[in-house]
């Protein structure tokens, strides 16, 4: 009876601790690369940014990306996204990526004025939605992963 506690104990710490979690993506630096105003039909601006992230790995295994895709909105609206080809993150580490991401078509008058009111309360309500896709790597073994957070 000892030996079966011990024995699901065990097992049980084992799937806890090899159970593959989620990495985290963290922006990191923000830098303008270039604007663009257009003025007809409508006035709107195109806004390309470097960027870099931070992606975090929680788990024991190794991480071996093909892609990275972050999307970012603003009040429900796509703003644009950041796409990153392959890299590696070690085991229990992070690694940084760096990109561009271009915001096209952002509508001067709507999106400004509320803007401008996140500003004044302290925060802007940007949302996230990252798609990693590659492998992850324990020892000789290789598992395919694809993550939506």
């Amino acid at each position: 009876m000892i030996i079966a506690i011990i024995f699901l104990l065990l097992l049980s710490t084992l799937v806890y601790v090899f159970w593959p979690s989620d990495p985290t993506v963290k922006v990191v630096r923000l830098r303008l690369n270039k604007i663009h105003i257009h003025t007809l039909p409508i006035i709107n601006i195109d806004i390309s940014l470097y960027v870099s992230l931070k992606v975090r790995n929680v788990d024991v295994y190794s991480m071996d990306f093909r892609s990275l895709d972050v999307a970012v909105k603003y009040r429900g609206k796509r703003l644009g996204h950041v796409r990153s080809d392959h890299g590696h993150v070690r085991a229990l580490g992070s690694s940084y990526v760096h990109a561009e991401v271009d915001f096209s078509g952002i509508s001067v008058l709507s999106d400004v004025v509320s803007l401008l009111d996140d500003l004044a309360r302290g925060t802007v309500p940007f949302d996230t939605v990252t798609e990693v896709s590659g492998r992850l790597g324990l020892l000789f073994f290789g598992f395919p992963m694809k993550v939506k957070l």
